[in-house]
């Protein structure tokens, strides 16, 4: 199956720049209400994904006040690049089901590293349920 049918595209998901002051970005982050967001830079790569977490761990590393780490810092300074690494669109469903195991999203990237979008962990369930539930085998069992 092509996994662009579960894409949500990037014009309907919420995400930050890398450039953005931690200020900003915490702010707009809270408004969202999302724990964990996609950011990308000025090109639209994928960099990494950041969480609530991620701001206050930065701000505890530093001794300094929330009002200067707000207004100096950046995104960048705090994204974890490790977690919900991307996938490329032309992955299979099976890396995909792997994928969604450990991540609530799944960032997509096309060849040239750029962001496209994201597939939720709910998307993939319900396409395996729906799939379960349209073969032949599930409707023999349910019988």
């Amino acid at each position: 199956m092509n996994i662009f049918k579960l894409l949500k595209p990037k014009s309907t998901v919420f995400y930050l720049n890398k450039s953005e002051p931690l200020r900003l970005a915490s702010e707009r982050l809270r408004q969202s209400g999302f724990t964990a967001v996609p950011v990308i830079d000025d090109s639209g790569e994928y960099i990494g994904t950041v969480s609530e977490g991620d701001f206050l761990w930065h701000i505890l590393q530093y001794s300094t006040s929330i009002q200067t780490i707000a207004d100096e810092h950046r995104i960048v300074d705090i994204v974890n690049e490790e977690r919900n690494r991307a996938v490329r669109i032309d992955v299979t469903m099976d890396e995909l089901l792997e994928r969604v195991m450990d991540q609530n999203f799944v960032p997509v990237i096309d060849d040239r590293q750029i962001f496209i979008g994201i597939i939720t962990r709910k998307d993939v369930i319900a396409y395996f349920c729906s799939r379960s539930v349209s073969s032949p085998e599930a409707a023999s069992q349910q019988q």
